[in-house]
């Protein structure tokens, strides 16, 4: 089986893409694993590998048996308690290494308190989130491990053990990367496995066609017949240079891929935006990218968030539920940071300074846009950021304000377009 794959090595998150000789998506892997970028790559592409069997699995149900779309469901639900077993696995390594770090605090007294602790939380950590993998409320592309366990672990431990909470965040701290970075050699077939044996009543453990065709999947050997590695970390890929590319010209080809009426491109990523031009082939004929400052990038966003003490993926729905924008006068997350103090200490609405805050990124990308050669025919939004909604909103008021109504493009794989772009690329490359 002819496969390309893409790998996309961004500032903060590191996606990979997998399609088939007919160029469709088969497989997607991300993760947010930043500190070691060659375990990055691994485990997007492990996760996109994985994903692939998924799909590969399905369009065989659909195709060789009765039941064709009814499958969809039971692969859903399977591929939430095969992920819970990812989960699981990472979980557990985790508290074994926060149980190593609390042995070997001097004070014996404390170790040994924080170790009981540790032992008191960690079943209920687990459990709440437990439910929530099963009710299929966490997204594979946008809740990962360390946001999922700190925020549980830190609620936790604020509530169990109040007299330990620093020492414990601090534990927490120290044990967090290595685990994070950690290959740990997880196999589909055990995996799957588990999961089909926790599925409740279910007919497809003794199902006939079902175990065939898991087990043409399973024996599949996933090899990339190309690969291309891009993005802001692709130089620190261990690739060939001849296996590199320009996220500029991936996220382009991404998007005229998904949109082939695409003339203009944003994407909006962790450490930069791009402001990219294609031609009617998904070529770049010009671009402008702002990459020295963090203002109107991921970062930025991650910075305000820290600055409140809420997630990033809160930042959006707060700021919807504004009634006006605040003014953000600076274009410096630094000074901007001292704005949103400054507002806070006022009695300003967190949603209205918000507001104002998602407003003033778009109209930093949108001076990109502008010396790019503004914007004509469709446009599409890309990169992470294309999936925050108040970002969404505020794009598409100044598009339309600016150049009149057009049809403004934004895909459920905004954050792979440039994963996408690579693996297409791969699939076109002459040696």
């Amino acid at each position: 089986m002819q496969i390309y794959l893409g790998i996309d090595l961004g500032s903060t998150t590191s996606k990979a893409v997998i399609i088939d000789g007919n160029g469709d998506i088969i497989g997607r892997g991300i993760t947010n694993t930043r500190s070691n970028y060659e375990v990055a790559a691994q485990i997007a592409q492990n996760e996109a590998e994985f994903n692939s069997r998924f799909t590969l699995l399905q369009r065989k149900l659909q195709d060789g048996t009765a039941k064709g779309d009814e499958w969809t469901e039971v692969i859903s639900h399977l591929e939430n308690r095969f992920h819970l077993r990812q989960f699981e696995a990472r979980f557990h390594r985790l508290f074994e290494v926060m149980n190593e770090n609390a042995s070997l605090v001097e004070d014996k007294d404390l170790s040994a308190k924080m170790a009981t602790v540790l032992d008191r939380v960690k079943a209920g950590i687990l459990s709440g989130l437990k439910e929530k993998f099963l009710s299929g409320e966490i997204s594979q592309t946008s809740d990962f491990f360390r946001d999922l366990f700190s925020t549980a672990y830190m609620e936790t431990i604020a509530n169990e053990a109040k007299d330990l909470y620093d020492q414990l965040v601090a534990l927490y701290d120290r044990s967090i990367t290595p685990v994070e970075n950690e290959m740990l050699g997880l196999e589909f077939a055990d995996l799957i496995e588990d999961a089909i044996k926790s599925l409740p009543d279910s007919e497809i453990a003794n199902n006939a066609s079902f175990r065939k065709y898991l087990s043409e999947v399973e024996e599949l050997t996933l090899k990339p017949t190309d690969y291309i590695g891009t993005g802001y970390g692709r130089q620190l890929l261990p690739f060939e240079e001849k296996h590199i590319k320009s996220e500029i010209l991936c996220h382009a080809m991404g998007a005229h891929a998904c949109f082939p009426k695409t003339r203009t491109v944003l994407d909006i990523g962790g450490q930069d935006t791009k402001a990219i031009q294609v031609d009617r082939y998904g070529l770049v004929t010009s671009f402008q990218m702002n990459d020295r400052c963090a203002a109107g990038c991921g970062r930025y966003l991650g910075y305000i968030a820290d600055e409140m003490s809420i997630g990033v993926g809160e930042l959006g729905p707060l700021a919807m539920n504004a009634t006006y924008e605040a003014n953000i006068c600076s274009t410096c997350t630094v000074f901007a940071g001292a704005e949103l103090r400054e507002y806070l200490n006022l009695g300003e609405k967190k949603e209205n300074i918000l507001a104002g805050l998602h407003k003033a990124i778009v109209q930093r990308a949108f001076s990109l846009l502008a010396r790019s050669g503004g914007v004509r025919n469709e446009f599409t939004f890309t990169g992470g950021v294309a999936r925050n909604q108040a970002v969404v909103k505020y794009v598409g008021q100044m598009v339309s304000q600016n150049y009149g109504e057009m049809t403004i493009n934004n895909h459920s794989d905004s954050i792979f377009m440039g994963a996408l772009g690579a693996a297409l690329y791969s699939s076109r490359r002459k040696e």
